[in-house]
């Protein structure tokens, strides 16, 4: 089975899935997103689901957000991990979207990494789920599946998102890079499957007997 084969195998079979995956982060609009998707950094998007209510309870705006102390911020993200950092992050780009956005936030991927804590994962994210533009975010559990898939070599997170863009049509994007990850934290675990446990895996490669070593993100 070619590359291309497996990429049509592995999107079909996703499909059927998962017709209509949901956006896992809770949010109301692109800013909360946005707010989730930083969150996320080292978090799973269960714990984020469970601190961004009381956040937005204090304040779900650029214009509120950035009246308030960031310590009081940070103690409300605690639970997510890296809350210091986050927090600062938080605070200075809902300063930044007020006074360079009109207090909106960019549908430009240039203009999202410009700000704080908002790498281009981040970014595409939003890109993706917030105004529907097709993007390819790469995150662990894709990276890891692309690898156990034979849809890259796995060099890093860059080439991975290279590699798939170019497998699947644009108009795909955005839908399948949620189905990996729910197929990924259902079926293909970092623990569960080894690239040769899950049916997609075994599907993918019949013949394969050996675990996949995969390269980190």
């Amino acid at each position: 089975m070619t590359r291309k084969e497996r990429a049509a195998l592995i999107d079909r079979r996703l499909a059927g899935l998962y017709p209509d995956p949901p956006i896992p982060l809770d949010h109301r609009d692109p800013y909360t997103l946005l707010i989730a998707v930083l969150l996320s950094a080292q978090c799973t998007d269960k714990r984020v689901n469970q601190v961004t209510p009381a956040l937005f309870a204090l304040a779900d705006s650029p214009e509120e957000m950035m009246k308030q102390p960031v310590a009081r911020i940070q103690e409300i993200i605690r639970p997510c991990g890296l809350s210091p950092r986050k927090a600062k992050a938080i605070s200075e780009l809902s300063a930044l979207l007020v006074r360079n956005h009109g207090g909106m936030v960019p549908a430009d991927m240039d203009q999202l990494e410009t700000l704080p804590g908002v790498g281009h994962k981040t970014a595409s994210v939003v890109m993706s789920q917030a105004f529907g533009v097709p993007a390819f975010p790469v995150d662990t559990h894709i990276h890891r599946l692309a690898q156990r898939w034979g849809l890259t070599n796995g060099k890093n997170v860059k080439q991975t998102e290279a590699d798939l863009k170019k497998l699947f049509p644009r108009e795909y994007w955005n839908k399948l890079h949620i189905r990996i990850i729910l197929y990924g934290r259902e079926h293909c675990t970092a623990r569960g499957c080894d690239g040769t446990r899950c049916g997609l895996c075994r599907d993918c490669f019949p013949r394969r007997r050996s675990p996949v070593v995969t390269n980190k993100a």
